[in-house]
């Protein structure tokens, strides 16, 4: 496919806001009086330059008023303190909780900016001593800095995966227990949730493999797992609508295939949680 074949004119995302959350969120904005499904996840449940994303595909198909509630770059931090969001999903039929990488969450050896996760504020006094060739000051972005520390002190780096393995753990349970209504999670990626733990960064999302998802099996109504296929990542730029400008950008998201890949794997468990919930005692 040429590349003047795969450009589009830009998405008119329409960002709203829900109550007084400081996040802006996918448009349209839904009616949330009635029966919903929430949508907490990053860049993928966003669904930047994809028309239809999963969320609007499993609306489609449910019948059932579907709120993405998925913010660019999100780490958990994005949600567990933001109260609006925590409340708008707590009210709903499910939620559907997209993994999302441990990179991009405050933690004891760096901060995070609370909204726009993927930006790196300052590291700790701890992260210093440990990583005393490392200039912090040099970094705006976690990936960036992350990767660089890997590169230059990668006999030391396990200090920093550890952390932030348990941060997200920690986290993760924080979010887990804010939402007192059934929950399913999403592993949506290239690969399967690896067996062992990532020591160095690599494939999204970040550090998080099978046991730190176990983990968290007990507390919540389902675990849905979508290794997109080979197939839906050869489309490469195909339906997705970006800028010339943008072109860089959109040849790293998941296009449209792996979206319907992802919908159709969620309906089945939807279905089921779902009806249970409804089912009479």
């Amino acid at each position: 496919m040429s590349f003047h074949h795969s450009v589009h004119r830009s998405l008119d995302y329409d960002p709203v806001r829900y109550g007084a959350s400081r996040i802006s969120f996918r448009g349209p904005k839904k009616d949330l009086s009635g029966r919903y499904v929430a949508f907490l996840g990053g860049s993928e449940t966003y669904g930047k330059f994809i028309k239809r994303p999963f969320p609007d595909l499993v609306e489609q198909a449910l019948g059932t008023t579907c709120v993405n509630l998925g913010y660019m770059n999100a780490g958990v931090d994005a949600f567990v303190h933001e109260a609006e969001v925590l409340a708008l999903a707590a009210k709903a039929e499910v939620t559907v909780i997209q993994l999302m990488g441990a990179q991009n969450m405050s933690n004891r050896l760096y901060r995070v900016h609370p909204r726009r996760n993927d930006r790196f504020l300052t590291a700790s006094s701890m992260m210093k001593s440990v990583f005393r060739e490392v200039d912090f000051t040099e970094y705006n972005f976690t990936r960036h800095m992350l990767q660089d520390v890997a590169a230059r002190a990668g006999d030391r780096f396990s200090f920093v995966t550890a952390e932030l393995r348990m941060a997200w753990g920690s986290r993760m349970m924080q979010l887990l227990a804010a939402l007192p209504g059934k929950k399913v999670l999403l592993w949506f990626s290239d690969h399967c949730p690896p067996t062992e733990a990532q020591l160095l960064p690599g494939k999204d999302p970040w550090f998080v493999d099978k046991g730190m998802i176990d983990r968290l099996r007990d507390h919540v109504d389902g675990i849905v797992q979508v290794r997109v296929t080979q197939n839906a990542i050869d489309q490469g730029s195909a339906g997705k609508h970006f800028s010339p400008m943008e072109w860089s950008a959109a040849q790293h998201v998941f296009g449209p295939m792996a979206h319907t890949e992802v919908a159709d794997a969620l309906m089945p468990v939807l279905r089921q949680v779902i009806g249970k919930k409804n089912r009479p005692h």
